[in-house]
């Protein structure tokens, strides 16, 4: 899936000088990793070149008919430098994938042994499963079973309360299918596309870039004879692949020998491939539209509306929840990649001139895991920095920036993403948009290695700007002064003769380019103009260069008395991708332990109670109807105290049932052992205290919603041991 809002393509030669920047980094950094890895590739290599040659001694010896204790002590050689060859790879097969760290991260386990158990319990326990299933499915669809949704609802639920309420934000619903024009307004229409790759023989459409970055993951890991120069030259490959243009990519694929996976046919050149569903609206199909491939238009073109509803002030915030659609070429990695996918995303609109953020303070100390430009330009890793230095030191734009990504940080961290797999990387200046002042991915760490799961960027004012241009409706806002100032005003008037001879039919675009310049960058023209009498000026509608000369255009100032300022807002954007998310926080939570016999490991989902599909269970321990009436009172009780419950009455042990809840997540449950007391057991301690049946419901409703911990619950009521407890 591209990047919430993607970065829509620009100047080749601008992406081609950070390329090289990148790239000459990268091969001049080398990080202790990627020396040992290095050192162990040298040392295979020269492993296996003394095993063939001992391979060539044995075959000497016997075919000269040497004694046999000679070959016998030859043949016992050669066994011990496999055995030295093998002790190479499996360091090597373990510098590859992260070392201990990474095991550790996987419950000790390899990516894909560990990512194989958490899918197949997701499955089976029917938290999601591919949509369409009886007729094979179809790539990139899921459906959301009875758990999913309830864990989907409950990260939805805090979302609103962690954003939409405790910001005063201003939620929408807007429609899904979106008209062209809107959509050509922003830049979909023309620009929103990944490079896509064809079967040359059957048609079959792979995505370029995947092709590529499988096929260098894949010698890296798994053909460990290759040298240490060509695994340095794939790892760079693969640092640099968002980077590459179609021409690029092209080049590599032919080079490396990349055939079709399926049938080892020859692929196509890279070509451009849009990713949004066309549709039309009205049955005559003359009024062409779109799936929505994001929420934020509907946001930005209801701006005028929601800033006359709040009273026509800034800042404020809009946020809306809902499904967008985008048509992958080849989805994979699960709910990571798909085609329909919910998106959560705030617009916070504010005064350029005014960034700052009245409750900064509130996360200004938090400190966590930042990996700014330099040090991904470096080559060095994320770091733990205190958001506050960030911001005073530059490497966060600005304070209302800052503010949403320690906002977001504790919003991730509250749902159960582990801190220390959790990182913010700020985009590359290829990356960026031209209009972004500055950009950072939440991304967190998981079996398919680091997603991208929230993008929050500063916008600028493009989106609003553009649907004005192409609208004609003002999207702006307004400062109303105490007293009339006398105020300079930036003029640009371009000589549209001029202009249309130099530039025929994009003469409208090139205008509407120059007159978008904000005063910096027109006063800089200027400046080049009078010195040099023409300048180098990108078009970015054009995806390319044009040469200004100083008779198209005349840049002055103007002073003005106005008693009003009129301006166009910035937007600082959160984009949120609900599924991938809550699949990062599956894994996040996966964990396996042994049973009371220690014969069978048990999965075990760890979420919190705020994001649990099911709170607790409630089951008596043994069939009994006076054990079933007490379970079925605790049960009203909580479902009438909003705690979502499941009783249990079967006969089976009380330590399956145990672990049937732990399987779900469900971190309570409760025993009916008695008339007037059960036993409370916690799910990952498998504590359990004694309460009364009045006070059940009251106990896990505190527990539950965040009001008191379990450490604190355990010196307020009686332990209760229990061997069941442990199985």
């Amino acid at each position: 899936m591209p990047s919430f809002h993607s970065t829509f393509t620009k100047s080749s030669s601008l992406s081609h000088i950070f390329t090289k920047t990148r790239l000459r980094h990268l091969t001049t950094t080398t990080t202790a990793t990627m020396s040992t890895e290095s050192s162990l590739r040298e040392s295979l290599a020269a492993k296996l070149t003394t095993i063939n040659h001992h391979g060539d001694v044995i075959r000497s010896l016997k075919s000269s008919k040497a004694p046999k204790s000679e070959i016998e002590e030859a043949v016992k050689a050669l066994n011990a430098l496999k055995l030295e060859k093998t002790e190479i790879e499996n360091e090597l097969k373990a510098a590859i994938s992260g070392g201990s760290d990474g095991s550790n991260s996987f419950n000790g386990m390899s990516r894909d042994t560990f990512r194989q158990a958490v899918v197949n319990t997701l499955e089976r326990r029917l938290f999601y499963v591919p949509s369409f299933k009886i007729y094979r499915g179809v790539a990139g669809l899921y459906d959301y079973g009875p758990p999913g949704c309830a864990i989907k609802s409950n990260v939805l639920s805090f979302w609103r309360q962690h954003f939409v309420l405790e910001e005063n934000m201003l939620e929408v619903d807007c429609p899904c299918v979106t008209p062209e024009v809107v959509l050509k307004a922003s830049g979909h229409v023309d620009k929103f596309t990944d490079l896509m790759v064809k079967d040359e023989k059957t048609g079959t459409c792979y995505r370029a870039d995947h092709l590529l970055k499988d096929h260098c993951k894949d010698k890296l890991e798994k053909d460990l004879a290759i040298s240490s120069e060509m695994a340095a030259e794939l790892k760079h490959v693969l640092a640099v692949l968002d980077d590459l243009s179609a021409e690029q990519l092209g080049a590599k694929i032919k080079e490396y020998g990349i055939v079709a996976p399926d049938t080892k046919n020859p692929l196509s050149d890279p070509y451009p491939f849009n990713l949004m569903f066309a549709t039309s609206i009205g049955p005559s199909g003359m009024s062409p539209g779109y799936m929505r491939p994001e929420t934020a238009q509907g946001i930005f073109v209801n701006f005028k509306d929601l800033y006359y509803y709040n009273g026509n002030k800034l800042p404020f915030a809009a946020a809306q929840i809902g499904q967008a659609f985008r048509n992958e070429i080849s989805p994979r990695q699960g709910l990571l990649r798909v085609r329909e996918f919910t998106l959560a995303e705030i617009e916070h609109f504010v005064d350029p001139d005014d960034k700052s953020h009245p409750k900064y303070s509130e996360v200004s100390n938090l400190e966590f895991l930042m990996f700014p430009r330099d040090e991904q330009m470096s080559g060095e890793a994320a770091k733990r920095l205190c958001l506050g230095d960030a911001v005073s030191e530059g490497t966060v734009n600005n304070q209302t920036l800052a503010y949403f990504i320690g906002r977001v940080y504790l919003f991730l961290t509250h749902l159960g993403i582990d801190e220390k797999r959790l990182r913010f990387r700020q985009h590359l200046p290829n990356e960026m948009a031209h209009y972004a002042a500055d950009c950072w991915d939440a991304e967190i760490e998981s079996s398919y290695g680091w997603i991208e799961c929230v993008g929050i960027a500063d916008r600028s004012a493009y989106d609003l700007r553009a649907h004005t241009e192409k609208s004609g409706v003002a999207l702006v806002a307004q400062e109303k002064f105490s007293e009339p100032k006398e105020v300079e005003k930036l003029v640009i008037t371009p000589n549209k003769k001029e202009l249309g001879l130099a530039f025929k039919g994009d003469q409208k675009l090139v205008i509407e380019s120059l007159e978008a310049m904000n005063e910096k960058e027109a006063m800089e023209m200027k400046a080049t103009l009078e010195s040099k009498g023409e300048i180098e000026f990108e078009v970015c509608k054009l995806q390319k260069m044009v040469t200004i000369k100083k008779n198209m255009l005349s840049i002055s100032k103007e002073t003005k008395r106005e008693h009003q300022r009129t301006f166009t807002p910035s937007v600082i954007e959160p984009s949120f991708g609900i599924g991938r998310i809550i699949y990062c926080l599956y894994e996040h939570s996966f964990y396996m332990r042994p049973d009371k016999s220690g014969d069978e490991q048990l999965n075990v989902f760890r979420f919190p109670p705020l994001v649990a599909p099911i709170k607790c269970t409630v089951f008596p321990l043994v069939q009994n109807e006076e054990y079933e009436e007490v379970a079925n009172r605790i049960s009203r009780s909580l479902t009438a105290a909003g705690i979502s419950n499941k009783k249990d009455i079967t006969g089976t042990s009380i330590g399956k049932r145990y672990a049937r809840t732990d399987e779900l997540g469900v971190p309570f449950a409760i025993t009916v052992d008695s008339k007037t007391s059960v036993t409370i057991r916690e799910r990952d301690s498998k504590d359990q205290i004694r309460v009364n049946v009045d006070e059940v419901a009251t106990v896990v409703k505190d527990v539950s919603e965040g009001r008191t911990t379990w450490a604190d619950i355990l010196q307020i009521y009686p332990a209760h041991t229990s061997a069941s407890a442990d199985e």
